[in-house]
C-alpha cells in the first residue's frame, strides 16, 4: 500500500510505497535496503584512512560484521524488554524480528559491546578503536533513519512548523526521522573535525554518545506517544532516561581520558 506524504508548507507532495520490488514473490522494503546501504557506507568511511589511524580494512570489516549482529540482536532484546506487554500471549513473537521492532540505543550497546569483546581479542588498543569506528556507527544512523520515512513511522506530534508532514492527509507532525537524521550528519561532521585535533584516545568516542545522546533527549520529546517506550507510563521514554545518563557518563568519559595521564584500554 502507497502513502501520500505531503510537506503542506513547502509545497511537496510524494507518493511511496514501502516496497522497493519484489523477488521470487518474496517483498523487499526500502527500510532494509536504506539500512544497509547506511552500514555499507559507514564501513566505507571508516575505512578511508583507518590504516593510518591504527587499523587495518581487515579489523574495520570484522568490526561492523560482528557489530551488525550483535547489534540486531541486543535492538531487539532491548525493545522487547520495555515493551513486554506486546508479546504476551504469543511469546514466540519475541523471535519474528522481520515483523519489526528493534531500538537504537539497544543496537549501539550492541555494536559497543561486540567492539570491545574483539579488540581485547585481537589485542588492539580499545577507546583508539571507538574513536575510529564511531564516525561510520553514525553515518549509519544518519542515512538508516531515511528508512523510517518510507515506512511512515516514528514521527513526531502535531506542528504548524514549516517542515510539518502529512501522512495520508492527517494532520501535519514533526518529521522525526528528518531531525535526527540531519542532527546525525552534522554529528559526523564536527567528529571528522575534531578526530584530527584530539589529544586523547577515547576523546572521539564520548563526543559521539555526547552529540548523539543531546539530540535524542531533545527530540524524544517530540515523538508520538505510540513511539514512545516508556520507562515511567505516560511520562518519561526509557529513551530520554538512557540518553541522560548517557549524557553524563560521556562528560565524565571526556573528562577523565583528557585529564589522565595514563592511557585507558589498551588492549
Amino acid at each position: 500500500m502507497n502513502n501520500i506524504i505531503a510537506f503542506p508548507k513547502l509545497g511537496i507532495t510524494l507518493d511511496i510505497s514501502p516496497i522497493a520490488f519484489s523477488v521470487g514473490g518474496k517483498e523487499v522494503y526500502w527500510y532494509a535496503l536504506i539500512i544497509l546501504f547506511g552500514f555499507l557506507m559507514g564501513i566505507f568511511i571508516v575505512s578511508l584512512d583507518s590504516e593510518k589511524r591504527g587499523l587495518s580494512k581487515d579489523n574495520v570489516l570484522d568490526i561492523a560484521l560482528w557489530g551488525m549482529v550483535s547489534g540486531i540482536v541486543c535492538a531487539r532484546i532491548y525493545y522487547v524488554l520495555f515493551a513486554l506487554n506486546e508479546f504476551r500471549g504469543d511469546w514466540m513473537g519475541i523471535f519474528r524480528i522481520w515483523e519489526g521492532g528493534i531500538a537504537i540505543y539497544g543496537g549501539i550497546i550492541g555494536a559497543v559491546l561486540s567492539t570491545f569483546i574483539y579488540c581485547r581479542v585481537k589485542k588492539l588498543n580499545i577507546l583508539n578503536t571507538f574513536d575510529v569506528c564511531c564516525i561510520g556507527l553514525l553515518l549509519g544512523q544518519a542515512i538508516g533513519r531515511w528508512g523510517n520515512f518510507t515506512n511512515c513511522e516514528v514521527f513526531g506530534r502535531p506542528t504548524e512548523f514549516f517542515l510539518g508532514m502529512s501522512i495520508n492527509g492527517n494532520a501535519p507532525v514533526h518529521p522525526l526521522f528528518f531531525y535526527e537524521s540531519m542532527w546525525s550528519f552534522a554529528g559526523v561532521i564536527l567528529l571528522c573535525i575534531l578526530r584530527n585535533k584530539k589529544k586523547k584516545n577515547g576523546q572521539i568516542f564520548f563526543g559521539y554518545i555526547l552529540w548523539y545522546s543531546a539530540g535524542r533527549l531533545i527530540l524524544e520529546g517530540m515523538r508520538d506517544t505510540r513511539y514512545i517506550l516508556y520507562a515511567i507510563p505516560d511520562i518519561l521514554g526509557i529513551s530520554q532516561l538512557v540518553a541522560a545518563i548517557l549524557i553524563i557518563v560521556s562528560v565524565a568519559g571526556l573528562i577523565y581520558v583528557t585529564k589522565s595521564d595514563k592511557e585507558c584500554f589498551k588492549a
